[in-house]
């Protein structure tokens, strides 16, 4: 059986809810919905879809490295959007991280999260090779 690693990010929600930020198990690292949170657990950016997008990437970038991955490793992010028109925002600060990268994306349109004040949710998965 595959070692299963659980990565925190400190969110209060990880213990309401019970989940973990990111999980590896062998080569293979998902990052669950990741809002636009600090490290102290408040919201980043509030009614400002690019200054939410990059706090979502932060966190998710660190999640990586305590996974023992980097964002060249991702083959995948979903980025979920309150208001579908946010998307070219949103994508832009997207690519100044996966640019050269370039993983596969899917944008959705989402009725909300469990705080109003979140713009914008990203999911992402990794492969680390060996």
């Amino acid at each position: 059986m595959m070692k299963r690693k659980l990565i925190s990010s400190g969110s209060p929600y990880e213990k309401i809810i019970g989940f973990s930020r990111a999980v590896r198990v062998g080569p293979y690292i998902t990052i669950g919905g990741t809002a636009p949170l600090d490290s102290n657990g408040k919201t980043i950016g509030v009614g400002d879809i690019g200054l939410q997008t990059k706090q979502c990437l932060e966190t998710i970038k660190i999640a990586l490295e305590k996974a023992g991955a980097t964002l060249e490793h991702v083959v995948r992010t979903r980025m979920m959007l309150t208001n579908i028109e946010d998307w070219k925002i949103a994508s832009e600060v997207r690519a100044s991280y996966f640019k050269t990268i370039k993983p596969v994306d899917t944008i959705v349109e989402v009725g909300g999260f469990i705080n109003p004040d979140w713009l914008i949710e990203i999911e992402v998965d990794a492969i680390v090779d060996f």
